[in-house]
């Protein structure tokens, strides 16, 4: 008897032990392990390697301009110097002391700064008043009035040049045309220092406003349809949903709108380029296009390597402001 009763206490012993230990084994050591990072390794060198191309395209055309810039902005590298780049003589910080005192770069930084204030701010309030209007108040041929919107983002800067030459025109021009239907004279747009830069601004406006009008387009269709339709039974006007609920939901999408086009707007070299040339007497001329002058019409290269990297630092400023100001508004 005490025989059977000891030897199924035995036997109950491990089924109780396992059931404590909720049967499980402990985990194998080694070989899984060992595989599983031998796996990993080998998912890490698959990536590096698909990544190879662009690394190698980006560190030759992106990496070694850009450092090859900034160490320029410390000489005074010239076309004496393309042959042998190393034998530029190295003037430290004397380009960038003597872009503050330079009267023609001083007159291109307030022109862009100029540029930036006007045409940023309305190109993103025509762009939001464009979205609204196609996402709400527009039925038919909706999709005609959003290509033709944004078929100026696409068109070559060329063929807007013709476009707005024509209709800028002082004798001939559309506008001029237009002027003379009510006995009046239209001026000489790109020819007078006081209409040469917003002629350029509303160039600019009409050829970004689509891109702003399609972001904020992707914004509006991301706004759940229940806040409108709850406003709307409230008794909000259309002014006030918009300006209650629209805009304030659309913050992040201004937010990102802002800092695209005013990064563009500080860049700004195209119109004036194609269509002023800077003129009339630098009154056009951009921080970009004084960039480009120096760089390869006089060859002050190392000049021009130190004003890009003074736009560089204004651009970063400008868009840290930015984040600080509008990302508070957007949690």
């Amino acid at each position: 008897m005490s025989l059977v009763t000891g030897s199924a206490a035995d036997d109950a012993a491990p089924k109780t032990k396992a059931r404590r230990t909720g049967g499980a084994k402990p985990p194998a050591a080694g070989p899984g392990r060992r595989g599983r990072s031998r796996s990993l390794s080998r998912r890490n060198l698959h990536g590096w390697l698909f990544s190879t191309p662009f690394l190698v395209l980006f560190g030759v055309f992106m990496l070694f301009p850009i450092v090859a810039t900034l160490l320029m902005s410390f000489t005074d590298f010239g076309i004496r110097d393309v042959r042998q780049p190393l034998e530029a003589d190295f003037v430290g910080l004397d380009n960038y002391v003597n872009l503050f005192g330079d009267d023609t770069f001083r007159t291109a930084l307030f022109n862009t700064a100029y540029f930036v204030v006007v045409g940023v701010p309305v190109t993103v309030l025509l762009g939001l008043l464009a979205a609204v209007l196609l996402n709400n108040g527009i039925d038919r041929a909706r999709t005609f009035f959003r290509v033709g919107f944004y078929a100026p983002v696409v068109t070559s800067i060329v063929a807007v040049a013709i476009v707005w030459r024509f209709v800028l025109d002082p004798t001939d021009g559309l506008i001029a045309g237009l002027a003379s239907e009510v006995g009046a004279k239209a001026p000489d747009f790109l020819g007078s220092e006081t209409w040469a830069m917003p002629s350029l601004i509303a160039l600019a406006v009409w050829r970004n406003l689509g891109t702003v009008m399609v972001l904020f387009i992707a914004g509006l269709q991301a706004i759940p349809t229940e806040v409108r339709e709850a406003a709307r039974l409230d008794g909000a006007s259309g002014w006030q949903e918009l300006r209650r609920i629209t805009v304030p939901l659309l913050r992040p999408t201004l937010l990102y709108a802002s800092v695209i086009t005013t990064i563009g707007y500080l860049n700004v070299f195209e119109e004036p380029f194609v269509m002023t040339q800077g003129g009339p007497d630098n009154a056009t001329l951009t921080v970009s296009l004084d960039m480009y002058r120096e760089g390869f019409n006089f060859f002050h290269m190392g000049y021009a390597s130190a004003m890009a990297y003074v736009l560089f630092v204004v651009i970063m400023g400008i868009t840290v402001l930015q984040l600080r100001l509008l990302k508070d508004n957007t949690r």
